[in-house]
């Protein structure tokens, strides 16, 4: 991550901002054009006054303001970026690139959380821009006998045969830490949690005094152990003790990877550790902190299970998951087997798409590392069911999720419910500005710098975020409401249809093999390619495979 220079130099941090120039230099110019007209009135004074007081007004106005973030950071220039985004449309459309090119979000995906954010119409005019007629288009089958449904609040058990169990909404915010996030923007996201009714992952950098609002907290567990360490970096029992059972902790999530960078470490760079976050993470003040790419508690599939028995002791009874992005294989169906040998198991498996996300990475990782969420969570999903585990593991799925027919299409896949980071930074004000990294946030919300990130207005981006959840789950129901279903778990994979070409169209359970319950205990499902290859060598006592690459591909030559 790039250091801000102003994090760097104190001093300048006084400085006036170079975004306030044009503003600045529209005031100073007013204020001399109101001099000259005082000394010696006369038309060309009045022009300049015109031309400067008009500008600096409207600069004055978006300080003031506080419904735009963008506008309060970029006084009088935020003006021409959405005059440029009000003639966009036309542009992209007849000279650039159509609205619904998704990369990373496509302008029609922002718009639409834009406005159920702040609870206007979401409807669309004048019929679909998709191409319906191209291989890899999807939609969802109605019914002729539709169902009604009274409510949009669908909730999943997670623990339920623990002694604190929790009822989670089918739609949460997904893991972003503060210090990635802006202080402003946890505490809008934490109220917006508590008024929708939804739960707020920490992500791993702990628990800062933001993430206090009352909003349900899934408090995530990594590498760095966070907010429950010892000097020397490892987990402390005792630390985590006293976090772990606060009321706002529902529940502990311990983060094995995520899709952003799967199997990479990262290091905060000393001037980046403020007190604050010092404090947060249990870490010394200005010097580099560490999150290695792998766990220290343990080291085997044995070993995780036995950390997830000592997590859940210790926080009182509370459920307690993993987190994941789908890599080797083996080293899941180890897990898988673990659990099987111990008669113990997660209380949840959260399956992070490898797609990259809110965290910057190297290219080739959010590009190429990592399997993708749709193939991921079918594996864990086939995986649960064919070893006899699924009715006891819930399993949630973040990886780009947007809109009610995202959500619909992860739950139809194998997922109890799901997860979103970038979504509910666009209900924020996000602007995709991709400066994530940079310290040079526009809205205030991926930053810390100060100046950048208080002129986000929390009870109002807390109300969008509130609102983005709750229009998010009406559209849900209205689309479970016209499929004749009642509820996103009577969702299966026959209710999403794909078009493989132009004649052609397979409904999901038909394009995907799906193990039938137990097959993996009976030896059922090795016609599956990853399973016949892959289920047998796994190995409970180790990640690494019990076999070499060389030796496998020799045993399908003999």
């Amino acid at each position: 991550m790039v250091v801000s220079d102003r994090l760097k130099d104190p001093s300048r941090m006084y400085r006036l901002p170079s975004r306030y120039g044009v503003y600045a230099t529209c005031l100073v110019g007013s204020i001399i054009c109101l001099l000259a007209m005082a000394l010696s009135p006369g038309w060309l004074a009045g022009i300049g006054l015109l031309a400067f007081g008009l500008p600096a007004a409207l600069g004055t106005h978006d300080i003031v303001q506080r419904q735009h973030t963008v506008s309060r950071n970029y006084p009088i220039l935020a003006h021409l970026r959405y005059w440029l985004e009000s003639i966009g449309p036309e542009i992209r459309q007849y000279f650039i690139q159509p609205d619904t090119e998704e990369r990373p979000y496509s302008r029609e995906q922002r718009s639409l959380v834009y406005r159920r954010a702040k609870n206007t119409i979401d409807k669309q005019p004048f019929g679909s821009q998709r191409d319906m007629q191209a291989p890899g288009y999807e939609w969802m089958n109605h019914s002729l006998a539709p169902a009604s449904i009274q409510g949009h609040d669908f909730r999943v058990e997670i623990g339920a045969h623990r002694p604190r169990p929790y009822s989670a909404s089918v739609f949460n915010i997904s893991a972003m830490s503060f210090g990635a996030l802006s202080a402003n923007a946890i505490r809008a996201l934490n109220e917006g949690a508590r008024d929708g009714g939804f739960y707020h992952d920490t992500g791993e950098g702990g628990l800062s005094p933001y993430h206090h609002q009352g909003g349900d907290l899934v408090w995530e567990i990594g590498s760095g152990y966070f907010g429950c360490r010892d000097s020397e970096g490892r987990f402390d029992p005792e630390q985590f003790t006293k976090t772990a059972q606060l009321e706002a902790v529902k529940m502990i999530e311990i983060k094995l990877s995520q899709g952003a960078k799967p199997g990479h470490g990262g290091v905060l760079p000393g001037p980046k550790v403020t007190p604050e976050i010092a404090s947060t993470r249990g870490v010394p003040e200005g010097q580099d902190v560490l999150s290695p790419a792998a766990h220290s508690a343990f080291t085997t599939p044995r070993e995780m299970i036995a950390f997830i028995q000592q997590l859940r002791e210790l926080s009182g009874g509370k459920p307690v998951g993993i987190k994941l992005a789908i890599g080797h294989p083996w080293e899941w169906f180890a897990m898988v087997k673990a659990m099987r040998e111990a008669d113990d198991y997660p209380d949840f498996v959260v399956v992070d798409g490898g797609q990259g996300g809110t965290g910057a990475a190297p290219l080739e990782f959010a590009n190429r590392l990592g399997m993708p969420l749709t193939e991921a969570l079918i594996l864990v999903h086939n995986t649960l069911v064919g070893a006899g585990l699924r009715d006891d593991i819930r399993v949630g799925a973040a990886g780009k999720i947007i809109s009610a027919f995202d959500i619909a299409r992860t739950m139809a896949l194998g997922a109890d419910w799901c997860n979103a980071a970038r979504g509910y930074m666009f209900a924020l004000g996000c602007i995709q500005a991709q400066s994530c990294h940079t310290d040079r946030c526009p809205s205030g919300v991926a930053t810390q710098d100060p100046r950048r990130g208080k002129r986000l207005d929390v009870p109002l981006k807390a109300e969008r975020v509130r609102h983005f959840h709750g229009n998010t789950l009406k559209a849900l129901a209205e689309m479970l409401a016209a499929s004749g279903l009642s509820h996103p778990s009577e969702l299966g994979p026959e209710h999403v249809v794909r078009r493989i070409s132009r004649h052609e169209v397979r409904s999901l359970a038909t394009l995907f093999d799906f193990v039938p319950p137990g097959a993996l205990l009976e030896n059922g499902a090795t016609h599956h390619p990853i399973f016949s290859d892959y289920w047998d060598q796994a190995d409970p006592a180790s990640f690494a495979p019990p076999f070499s690459e060389w030796q496998l591909r020799q045993s399908k030559l003999v």
